[in-house]
């Protein structure tokens, strides 16, 4: 039988398992693994099939008209449910990072005022030590699975893979007190992409019923019971993350559309779309709560939610070619800063290796470095006068603004500390404001850029909530408005318009969408009339950009480990068939097999599907029955659903009445049944099993004359964990072997075929010359 993601391997076979960044033996070190935020663990896969066995169909005619609507309702209300929770955790963690960075800020700048720098200074990287310490320490110590940003983990489940802890409620708490820690400690991070790992979290628990490990659920809840719809409402807590975070309902169910979701329908279409409008309401009840003051600093300076007004532009033909410009340029700097990213990864790595102190040290070492370098580059700029035309006071003092007074005189501003000492979303605020083109100096956005750039790289791989999302808006937005500040002699389009766009391009180069950022663009800004040129933007530097590397999620992915299934198929695999990729001994058992037989394989495999035949006297002839789960036999052995003798008789008690259907509900994220659980006697282990009434009567099958990329193609299309290979011509056995996720992996794939690794370097040589060629 061929290997699920848990199974035994060789030791071959290990470096090609392993992820790229966690080359280190484990106790576990023959099973599939993946980082999974800042720990290594073991991984499955989820089972998005509908499992046909007899128990199931039974139960489905056993439904009422009632329990029909009843299962309908539900997940509208959870939708209802998640958008709900996602529009207070929106809310509450913007009011508490306005509120905790504003403080620090306006303690620091009143010292400031009074010429008390050194102090000022103290008090401005302490303040984002500790906050950086205590999101570093409950993380590693408490949840490492809530490091990171969390899409590439999200982004894999809803491909199928399962991670322990991944969707924990541990997770969620983790998850949102470290983000509001971490973006408070001035660090150049984001909280987006937590948010949607947040509602993915948060829609795992209500498909789930509650938090079981508090004794809180909610029965009437606990319908939706398997992987599929859990998938589902997954993919309506990643929009209502992206909504949250940007107020942007359309374009969180266009990202989760294009960027989270391997499987996609009309149904998910509507339900992600009413969550999203849930966050959009709540959020704005809730903002118009805080108009008269008592939400402290929150909504007084930049908002992650932004109200963000540009420009009305008016553009020509002969303003075009610096846009073009922008746009190629853009796309090369995305490519880079994933080239740099991921490389950047795989050394923290080496440190993170080395235990969990060497976690917390590396992420304050970059609390420190960052605070020396906000605090130390606004010295190194010029101080400006403050323009007489200014909309609002100069400079500006205690608050968010353009006119940062930093060490300058009275009746002076410095720019490069409007930018750099405050808020990333006050910065972003301030690079796409509009009539600002005579506030900021070239050399200043030049630094700005630089700095973000590379402190946005530094601080991803910490072990804390960190997002890349807002660190690539405000970079790239400082890039565009320096390309702005060039060009403004050939152009008519403002600075604050150019920052807009050379966003899109950073984002296009970085994340590789186009649609879904449009249209969050489009949200942030309000402004439909900037649709043409983001859009141009958009596809010139994703296409530049994909002329050297993936986007920035799948680098990740991939360097993690996580077995993801692609929409498309190498080319290579059209030359081999699946029996040139089943390489272990097929493990089946008969449909009333012997306890003892079952346990025995059970405690020495780790296959999670079986294939179950029927052979004579139970049939003429071998026969191929189905196939069924490790988890469903370890529940029909917990429950002790045993046979004194081997028969099918019809007088026996109908086995589908000794369980219920929550007995095979689908447990929590990594949440496993184990053998080692099950008690049986030794006069229990000479009984016999029948697996009839349990195995899947409909599974998916192959020839094993089937070509690899096709059968990929129907593996990844109808959402399998297990797919039978039966052979071309019948003989002894009805089935040749299983085919899983890890068996689609090129890196197997070519460890088993190395001569197609060869003529895969042939074509990719090929490929560059021909691009080299046409550039």
């Amino acid at each position: 039988m061929s290997l699920t993601l848990a199974d035994s391997t060789n030791g071959d076979e290990e470096s090609i398992i392993t992820p790229l960044l966690a080359q280190k033996s484990l106790a576990n070190s023959s099973s599939q693994v993946a980082i999974v935020g800042a720990n290594v663990c073991p991984i499955e896969s989820l089972d998005y099939e509908i499992f046909d066995n007899e128990c199931f169909m039974q139960d489905w005619r056993s439904r009422g008209d009632f329990q029909i609507f009843q299962y309908l309702v539900m997940k509208w209300l959870s939708c209802f449910l998640i958008g709900l929770i996602m529009g207070l955790v929106g809310f509450f963690n913007n009011l508490a990072v306005e509120n905790i960075a504003g403080k620090k800020f306006v303690i620091t700048s009143n010292m400031m005022l009074e010429g008390r720098y050194g102090m000022a200074f103290l008090v401005f990287s302490v303040s984002n030590l500790v906050l950086t310490l205590f999101a570093s320490v409950i993380t590693a110590l408490i949840c490492p699975q809530a490091a990171g940003s969390g899409i590439p983990e999200v982004k894999a489940y809803l491909n199928g893979v399962d991670a322990p802890g991944i969707l924990s409620p541990r997770t969620l708490l983790v998850k949102i007190v470290g983000s509001i820690s971490i973006v408070s400690s001035s660090m150049i991070v984001g909280k987006a992409g937590p948010m949607v790992h947040t509602g993915a979290c948060v829609a795992s628990l209500v498909g789930r019923g509650g938090f079981k490990i508090f004794g809180s659920t909610w029965r009437w809840l606990y319908l939706l019971k398997n992987d599929r719809d859990r998938r589902d409402l997954v993919t309506c807590g990643a929009a209502a993350g992206i909504a949250a975070s940007f107020r942007a309902p359309v374009g969180g169910v266009l990202f989760a559309f294009e960027e989270m979701a391997s499987w996609w329908r009309s149904a998910i279409l509507w339900r992600s779309f009413f969550t999203t409008a849930v966050v959009a309401v709540v959020l704005r009840s809730l903002i118009d709560m805080c108009l008269n003051g008592l939400c402290g600093l929150f909504g007084k300076g930049g908002l992650i939610i932004f109200d963000t007004y540009s420009d009305f532009p008016t553009y020509h033909l002969e303003d075009l070619p610096p846009v073009l410009v922008l746009a190629f340029i853009g796309g090369i700097l995305g490519s880079l800063y994933n080239f740099f990213l991921n490389k950047l990864l795989r050394i923290y790595n080496l440190i993170h290796e080395k235990g969990i102190i060497y976690k917390i040290l590396l992420a304050c070492t970059v609390s420190i470095f960052t605070s020396f370098l906000l605090f130390g580059l606004p010295w190194f700029a010029s101080c400006q006068p403050c323009p007489s035309s200014a909309r609002e006071i100069c400079p500006t003092i205690g608050r968010s603004g353009n006119f940062k007074k930093f060490q300058c005189a009275p009746g002076h501003y410095n720019d490069l500390a409007s930018l750099i000492f405050n808020t990333n979303d006050d910065a972003i605020k301030n690079l796409f404001s509009k009539d600002t083109d005579s506030e900021f100096q070239l050399s200043s956005m030049l630094t700005f850029f630089v700095t973000c750039f590379s402190l946005s790289i530094l601080s991803y791989g910490t072990v804390a909530p960190v997002g890349l999302f807002v660190p690539v808006i405000v970079t790239g937005a400082s890039y565009g408005r320096f390309i702005g500040m060039i060009v403004s002699p050939h152009t008519n389009l403002s600075h604050g318009f150019f920052a807009i766009l050379g966003a899109a391009s950073f984002l296009g180069g970085t994340m590789r969408t186009t649609v879904s950022l449009c249209v969050i663009l489009l949200e942030l800004t309000n402004n439909l009339l900037l649709l043409p040129l983001i859009m141009l933007v958009l596809l010139i530097s994703k296409t530049v950009a994909d002329a050297f590397n993936s986007n920035i999620y799948n680098l990740i992915m991939k360097a993690k480990g996580f077995p993801y299934l692609y929409g498309h198929v190498e080319p290579y695999m059209r030359q081999l068939n699946v029996v040139d990729v089943l390489t272990s001994p097929l493990q089946l058992f008969n449909g009333i097999e012997k306890v003892r037989n079952v346990v025995n394989v059970l405690s020495m495999t780790s296959h999670h599907g079986f294939p179950v035949i029927d052979e004579p006297p139970f049939s003429e002839y071998p026969i191929l029955y189905g196939l069924v789960l490790r988890t469903h036999i370890i529940m029909l052995l917990k429950k002790k659903a045993f046979l004194s003798v081997p028969t099918l008789g019809s007088e026996r008690e109908d086995p589908c009445k000794l369980f219920s259907a929550d007995d095979f509900a689908k447990m929590g994220s990594g949440d496993v049944e184990r053998i080692e659980d099950v008690q049986l006697t030794d006069e229990e282990m000479e009984m016999f099993i029948d697996l009839h009434p349990f195995a899947n009567t409909s599974p998916c099958t192959v020839m094993e004359t089937t070509s690899l990329a096709k059968a990929l193609e129907i593996f990844r299309e109808t959402g399998l964990r297990h797919m039978l290979v039966i052979p071309k011509v019948p003989g002894r056995s009805p089935v040749v072997g299983v085919l899983t996720r890890h068996d689609f992996m090129p890196d197997y794939i070519l460890s088993l075929h190395p001569r197609l690794e060869k003529s895969r370097w042939k074509r990719l040589r090929i490929k560059f010359h021909l691009k080299k060629k046409f550039f």
